[in-house]
């Protein structure tokens, strides 16, 4: 269950950190409200996952795959540009992440 709460926390993050882009520095009450829930959420749900997962090895996944994801969403959505460096390392952030996920003794599997 670790995972799967890291893994939402992680999904909440990006859509709060979304709607904080969309809040325009706060002037529009419903992103700052999905912001507030999203963060508060996500952050109840990274500290159940801290319950089993080590500390540094469940903050690396959740700001490697959050960086990535809020990325996309960035990419996509607010039509904000990555240029070929960005993208390397990205990609490096997200094979950092499998490394830990794969061959380390830290992460209970």
């Amino acid at each position: 269950m670790a995972y799967v709460f890291l893994i939402v926390a992680i999904v909440l993050e990006v859509v709060a950190t979304s709607a904080l882009q969309a809040s325009q520095q706060f002037t529009r009450p419903l992103p700052v409200t999905i912001m507030l829930a999203g963060y508060g959420t996500s952050f109840y749900l990274l500290s159940l996952a801290l319950m089993t997962l080590p500390v540094g090895i469940a903050y690396a996944i959740w700001s490697g795959l959050g960086i990535v994801l809020i990325s996309l969403v960035g990419f996509v959505w607010f039509k904000q540009a990555l240029d070929a460096p960005a993208v390397l390392g990205l990609g490096l952030i997200v094979a950092g992440v499998i490394v830990v996920n794969v061959f380390s003794k830290s992460v209970p599997h």
